[in-house]
């Protein structure tokens, strides 16, 4: 989105996969700004790992904490990555220190860093007891960090006297008071590797991908209405976790986002949708994303996430499967608004579109609410029901259509004239 790219932020979830190391990998990039994070909760019902993304200056956000409920729910296991250390930073301790009080989690930290913002030096890997040296980088470039082997007495006189001591100090309190890996925790959801590093100049993380192979969880069997559905299973079974419009603005298409649970995925194999009482669907123009980029999908496998054009077919929470027994997944929870708004067609005629995009926001899962609004109808003229066509019970924002505020009367020049609420809390006639 164009906003995203300003403003340096993400606003709407994003599904990115890529190969690495003979591996495929699906990253569902969410939102962390709390005003999305009911998209972030509807992205992780779609995830077997989750990765916490940590400002090494702010530490913890409000929802971060949020969020991080739902993955303890789930007992998702969490890879920390604490991000900008080539910007001044928290102690790394006390970044550790704040993720255990508050998540009452064990943290295990598999690289150490050595300085921060322009003493930035590295990160020394525990395991290995190497230290990759940091090189600023340009953005999306590929990162070739220097080994230096911690006793290599070239280490001193790279790093300095001042940080070469701290480094063998806290690699001590680490190893005499630091939790030691267990991956029974970390599957469970009770304990996070904690790595540092700036992702900007993709430093530090060729080390945490490395370790997300051997450490993450493979795609995980999932409960439903005929029992537990094992990724093994021969039948095809899938989710819909995620709608959005207009991702091709030039198309101003629709795609619903599909979490593959079982079986195999094949261009224009036809499935059968629960919602709509086992209805036959092809599945045909399945999209993989990356970025700006798309490609067309022949197979898919259990744990991969793939793109339907969707023309009115799905919501969030729908399940399509294969076989003679109807499969339903349990549903993605719903969420108290936070935010509230007033939709207003500045248009009357072109009400048909309007309501379209009602109906698109609505099945995104915004929830919108109709209703009469006593207070304003005192001084209407030639009230209407707002969103005559549906009434959207739902709690979110109000939504005006051809509604007029204030009252008419004619002055002794006859001319008419529309008084408006003096309170101002009404929208304008539209």
């Amino acid at each position: 989105m164009k906003m995203e790219q300003e403003r340096g932020i993400s606003i709407t979830s994003t599904v990115l996969t890529f190969n690495y190391e003979d591996h495929h990998i699906n990253i569902l990039d969410t939102p962390g700004h709390q005003d999305f994070s009911e998209d972030t909760y509807r992205t992780l019902a779609a995830a077997d790992n989750v990765v916490m993304l940590v400002d090494a200056a702010k530490g913890l956000e409000p929802q971060t904490r949020k969020l991080f409920e739902v993955c303890q729910m789930r007992e998702l296991p969490t890879l920390t990555f604490i991000n900008k250390m080539d910007r001044p930073a928290m102690n790394p301790f006390e970044l550790c220190d704040e993720i255990e009080q508050q998540f009452d989690l064990e943290t295990v930290p598999a690289v150490w860093p050595i300085g921060d913002g322009e003493n930035f030096k590295g990160v020394l890997k525990r395991s290995e007891r190497v230290v990759y040296l940091f090189e600023k980088n340009q953005k999306g470039k590929t990162a070739t960090a220097k080994k230096v082997p911690m006793d290599d007495p070239e280490l001193l006189s790279i790093i300095g006297q001042n940080l070469y001591d701290q480094l063998f100090e806290d690699v001590e309190i680490l190893d005499e008071m630091g939790h030691s890996l267990d991956t029974e925790k970390l599957l469970k959801g009770d304990q996070t590797v904690v790595y540092f590093g700036s992702a900007m100049t993709n430093f530090g993380v060729q080390i945490f991908l490395d370790d997300f192979l051997e450490l993450g969880r493979a795609p995980a069997e999932r409960s439903s209405s005929i029992g537990t559905i094992d990724p093994g299973r021969d039948e095809f079974s899938g989710f819909v976790f995620k709608l959005q419009a207009n991702m091709d603005p030039r198309h101003r298409d629709r795609l619903a986002f599909i979490r593959i649970v079982s079986g195999r995925y094949e261009r224009g194999m036809k499935v059968l949708h629960s919602r709509l009482g086992a209805r036959q669907i092809n599945l045909n123009q399945a999209q993989k994303l990356f970025a700006d980029d798309r490609e067309s999908v022949q197979v898919a496998f259990p744990g991969d996430i793939v793109g339907l054009n969707n023309p009115g077919l799905f919501s969030i929470g729908d399940t399509i499967y294969c076989g003679s027994e109807k499969v339903v997944f349990p549903g993605i929870p719903s969420f108290s608004p936070e935010i509230f708004a007033y939709l207003r067609n500045p248009n009357p005629s072109n009400y048909k579109n309007f309501k379209k995009g009602l109906q698109q926001l609505l099945e995104e899962g915004k929830e919108l609410k109709s209703r009469w609004l006593p207070t304003c109808l005192l001084s209407c003229t030639s009230p209407r029901r707002l969103v005559s066509s549906s009434n959207l019970r739902t709690s979110g924002a109000l939504v005006w259509k051809n509604f007029r505020c204030g009252s008419a009367s004619s002055d002794k020049r006859g001319s008419r004239q529309r008084r408006s609420d003096p309170s101002g809390r009404w929208p304008a006639a539209v």
